[in-house]
C-alpha cells in the first residue's frame, strides 16, 4: 500500500483519490493540500506550467517525506501525488493528504510536507508567461521544514 501513496503522474490528479489513501479508522482528522496553477504571479500572466522530474529520485524523496512525517508525528499517514508535463491554469499540480488521530498533527504535517517537497524533491517547473518563460527549481521559503519543532 505504501508505494501507492506516492506518485508522479502525467494524468489529472483526483483529490478524493489521494485523500482516501490516508483515511483509516484510527484517525479522527485528515487534511488535503491542493496546489493549482494560478494565472497571475508577481504581475505576470501565466499561460501554463510545465513540470519535469527526475522520477527515481523524486519517488525516493516523496517516500522520505512520508517517513519524516511518521518520525515527527508518529502514526500520521501521508500521500503525495505530483503532476509532470503541462499543467494549465486552474489545474491541479500537487495533492498532499495527511491523516492523524488529531487535527493539530494534520495541520503541522501538511505544512511540513509541501515545504519539504519544495526543498528536496527533484521536480522543476517552467513558468510559461504570455511574454516569456523561466525554469524554477527548489524554492526555499522563510519557513524551514527540517528545523526542530517549536516547543
Amino acid at each position: 500500500m505504501e508505494d501507492n501513496r506516492y506518485r508522479i503522474t502525467e494524468e489529472p490528479i483526483s483529490v478524493a483519490g489521494v485523500t482516501e489513501q490516508v483515511i483509516v479508522p484510527g484517525h479522527g482528522a485528515a487534511i488535503t493540500f491542493t496546489g493549482t496553477t494560478r494565472e497571475w504571479t508577481h504581475g505576470k500572466r501565466t499561460v501554463r506550467l510545465e513540470y519535469e522530474a527526475y522520477i527515481p529520485m523524486a519517488m525516493k524523496t516523496l517516500r522520505q517525506i512520508g517517513d519524516e512525517i511518521d518520525d515527527r508525528w508518529p502514526g500520521a499517514l501521508c500521500a503525495i501525488t505530483h503532476r509532470i508535463g503541462v499543467v494549465d491554469i486552474a489545474e491541479i499540480s500537487v495533492v498532499i493528504a495527511v491523516s492523524a488521530p488529531h487535527r493539530e498533527a494534520c495541520y503541522e504535517a501538511s505544512r511540513y510536507a509541501i515545504e519539504r517537497l519544495k526543498q528536496i524533491v527533484p521536480i522543476w517547473k517552467r513558468e510559461i508567461w504570455d511574454d516569456g518563460s523561466e525554469w524554477k527549481g527548489h524554492q526555499l521559503g522563510p519557513w524551514d521544514p527540517a528545523a526542530p519543532p517549536a516547543i
